[in-house]
């Protein structure tokens, strides 16, 4: 038999999953449409750094209001100033890439699955009680896989996001949102299953996320807030990072790219297969973020 006939049932297959890269370092799918990774890693950084900015204006100035959302969680006039800052600068750079965003509750009935997503202020609580370790979150998610993104700490100084290249790394010195400072290559660390380095919520912590943990070999354990967890797997201080509570996919795009990016993975809790992105109202399973060679622990029946 004919081997172009035997091929020809698996070609259309292949389109739909394969992209190609080409020399100016973009990824071209077949729909024609490209996005160039280093004008997306210069955009993200200097958008999260400016919305960094206005963001301490508010965290060190006098009393800020405080209101409730829908759901009961908590906003105020730095997550609002943050996300009108960094959707206009996205929706200037990539017009024709869908954007969905925590604050603009419009976005949240679209449907991609490739797009950029952003939460200004993720860990509002931890803003609110001016705790300091709130971040600013952009990511851009191909294919239902966040690829790339940044994940900025403005009160801690620490900006961690993916290079054009796909790599991850933390940028340290006066964090100039137009000029670049010393950057150093992030990477997972090599955990020891006879004692984890764990990193759990600060603000979201219960007796269930506890008891999962308490079946680890644990030599530390650390609380953060926000997307923080995630980079700090990323760079090597911890290796562990369980969550058994809502989250949103805006909550863990960008974290989740910087630590892929580092060597790292986001599984599901309850099977342990890989987090995907574009799901319908944009929330997240429970899920266990970790260095490749900790061993995880099955889901309890």
């Amino acid at each position: 038999m004919n081997r172009e006939i035997l091929l020809f049932p698996f070609v259309g297959m292949i389109k739909k999953v394969v992209t190609f890269i080409n020399h100016q370092g973009s990824i071209r799918g077949v729909d024609g449409a490209a996005m160039k990774f280093d004008q997306l890693t210069t955009v993200f950084r200097r958008l999260a750094l400016e919305a960094g900015a206005q963001i301490m204006q508010v965290y060190n100035g006098p009393d800020f209001e405080v209101r409730s959302k829908s759901d009961a969680s908590p906003v105020t006039e730095a997550d609002e100033a943050a996300d009108a800052l960094i959707s206009a600068g996205l929706r200037a750079a990539f017009p024709d890439i869908p954007l969905i965003t925590e604050e603009q509750a419009a976005s949240h009935s679209l449907h991609a699955q490739t797009f950029l997503i952003v939460d200004p202020l993720d860990g509002t609580k931890e803003f609110v009680q001016r705790r300091g370790d709130f971040t600013v979150n952009i990511a851009y998610v191909q294919d239902g896989v966040p690829v790339r993104g940044v994940v900025y700490a403005p009160a801690q100084r620490r900006l961690f996001y993916t290079l054009a290249d796909g790599s991850s790394v933390e940028e340290t010195g006066p964090l100039d949102p137009h000029s670049t400072g010393s950057r150093r290559q992030i990477r997972v660390a090599s955990p020891d299953n006879e004692a984890l380095m764990v990193v759990a919520s600060k603000s979201h912590r219960d007796a269930a996320t506890d008891a999962y943990i308490a079946g680890y070999a644990v030599r530390d354990m650390t609380s953060a807030g926000s997307s923080l967890k995630f980079c700090l797997i990323a760079s090597g201080e911890a290796d562990l990072y369980p969550r058994l509570g809502r989250t949103m996919e805006w909550d863990t795009a960008a974290g989740d790219a910087v630590l892929r990016g580092a060597g790292g993975h986001v599984v599901r809790f309850d099977d342990h297969t890989p987090l995907i992105y574009g799901k319908p109202g944009w929330d997240n399973p429970f899920f266990i973020a970790y260095a490749p060679g900790a061993i995880l622990l099955p889901c309890a029946p």
